[in-house]
């Protein structure tokens, strides 16, 4: 059986967001057009409120629980981190 192109360490690096999430579970989606992360920690469950906060991250909420985030500007984020991970 042959591998796909997949870099089994990116999901790796994953653990610990995975182990910190509520339930340790995590669904995520990228949404290419919009450069949109989407990440429900309760993919059943449907937002009562949401907030934006200063650094384009978009915290939904149910009640007082937050069940996911909405990450704005995905490939920025990942060419600022490359860039960080480069020159530290």
């Amino acid at each position: 059986m042959t591998m796909p192109p997949i870099d089994p360490q990116a999901f790796i690096d994953l653990l610990p967001a995975v182990r910190q999430s509520p339930g340790h579970s995590m669904q995520c989606t990228y949404d290419e057009p919009a450069d949109v992360v989407y990440v429900a920690f309760k993919p059943e469950a449907e937002a009562t409120d949401s907030e934006l906060g200063p650094d384009d991250i978009v915290v939904r909420y149910r009640g007082d629980e937050v069940i996911g985030l909405t990450i704005l500007q995905a490939s920025r984020r990942l060419r600022d981190a490359a860039q960080r991970r480069t020159a530290g």
